[in-house]
């Protein structure tokens, strides 16, 4: 939320820049408004006692379910790493069919004797027996985790997000195979939440060339980034291949 300093005349006209906050600012309003009409009194009287009684918590919560059945999400915080980095994030079109992370510093090579082609590489939550294959899709909006609530996630999606904060894909996330983040360390809040659900994660990765709808397989076989590693400056990548 935006911070600025109020007076006493202009404080309640103020705006979130997130509609987010807005639609729950002026919800709540809208409820005071209502009720202290209902309660008819002094409004020091109302402020001071009778509110407490007026407003219930079904009443907050009802606000919560009409700002988010509007659709209303967290836009802000899933966004928060692509307008910080930017440089992360390079793409050939946000929303565009055949959409695909195009980091200029992705490590690439011809496909191998098992039929793989290197496509990038990032930084390994927790280290597995074996790697994991599944199907590449790009889960970059509210929307998409939308249609993946009514419709159900795809079998062996293997979701390539942008935010290291967890908060987009939070209401998917235990339905993924893997997890592929652009964003973050092994220790950021995406990288704990696939920790403890036992999905398969790389973070910080550097991709190219890798579509949505394409096989890929993630090497979470390889040594876990640790601590240690980030203070050092150690790099640990675990690869991703593209399949034929």
């Amino acid at each position: 939320m935006s911070r600025k300093l109020y007076t006493d005349t202009d404080k309640y006209a103020w705006q979130s820049e997130f509609a987010l906050v807005e639609a729950y600012n002026s919800a709540v309003k809208d409820l005071v408004r209502k009720r202290y009409a209902e309660f008819g009194g002094a409004w020091q009287d109302f402020v001071a006692d009778a509110a407490y009684a007026a407003i219930t918590k079904e009443d907050m919560l009802s606000i919560e379910r009409q700002v988010l059945d509007h659709g209303y999400r967290f836009e802000p915080s899933a966004m928060s790493s692509a307008a910080e980095r930017p440089d992360a994030y390079r793409d050939k079109g946000l929303h565009t069919e055949g959409f695909s992370f195009e980091h200029p510093q992705a490590p690439t090579a011809a496909t191998d004797a098992d039929g793989r082609e290197l496509r990038g590489a990032g930084d390994n939550v927790v280290t597995r027996p074996r790697n994991v294959v599944g199907i590449a899709r790009y889960v970059r909006t509210s929307d998409k985790v939308m249609a993946y609530l009514t419709d159900g996630v795809p079998a062996d999606t293997i979701a390539i997000v942008d935010d290291s904060g967890g908060t987009l894909t939070a209401p998917v996330l235990e339905k993924f195979t893997g997890v592929l983040c652009a964003g973050g360390t092994t220790r950021s809040h995406l990288a704990i939440l696939t920790r403890e659900y036992g999905i398969p994660c790389l973070m910080n990765v550097k991709l190219s060339g890798i579509k949505d709808g394409q096989r890929i397989e993630l090497e979470c076989s390889a040594r876990a980034k640790t601590g240690e590693d980030y203070a050092s400056g150690t790099e640990v990548p675990a690869r991703v291949w593209r399949l034929a």
